[in-house]
């Protein structure tokens, strides 16, 4: 069974190693990929079908069905912005699907106040050969398929 994970943004998927945080970069957390968002106003829309398990205006997590768990961080450090320039659509708890929004954000605003806006994009519980060879250095939309995991 294969779970395929869409891109929360638009913008350039980068290798986890480009994140300037060791967590993601060494995949501590998981394995995955990041994406350079385009910059300006945008939405955030959920990678799966599934439940939104954490939610906070800087990362949220969407369980699917199957358990297959999906980490999106808008930015490195932006813990610290505790909320600010971040529009919340759902609540924890809520069934989305796959391009539905859940948060609004501006990459710009992100970057202009001294965060990386990259976004990581982290399968939990996973391990980088269940993910196959996704692919980097390529221009996404959101919900464009970032990898498809081998479950």
């Amino acid at each position: 069974m294969s779970v395929r994970v869409g891109s929360p943004v638009a913008g350039r998927v980068v290798a986890l190693s480009a994140v300037p945080d060791p967590v993601f970069s060494q995949a501590m957390v998981g394995p995955g990929v990041a994406v350079e968002p385009v910059r300006g106003v945008a939405d955030v829309v959920s990678p799966l079908d599934g439940t939104v398990v954490t939610l906070h205006p800087h990362a949220f997590v969407v369980a699917g069905a199957d358990g297959a768990a999906v980490l999106v961080h808008l930015g490195i450090d932006t813990v610290k912005r505790k909320g600010e320039g971040f529009e919340l659509h759902v609540v924890k708890g809520e069934q989305v699907r796959a391009g539905q929004r859940i948060v609004t954000w501006n990459p710009a605003e992100v970057e202009a106040a001294g965060f990386a806006p990259i976004c990581p994009v982290i399968a939990l519980d996973a391990t980088a050969e269940s993910l196959g060879d996704p692919a980097v250095d390529v221009d996404v939309v959101e919900n464009d398929t970032l990898f498809d995991w081998s479950r």
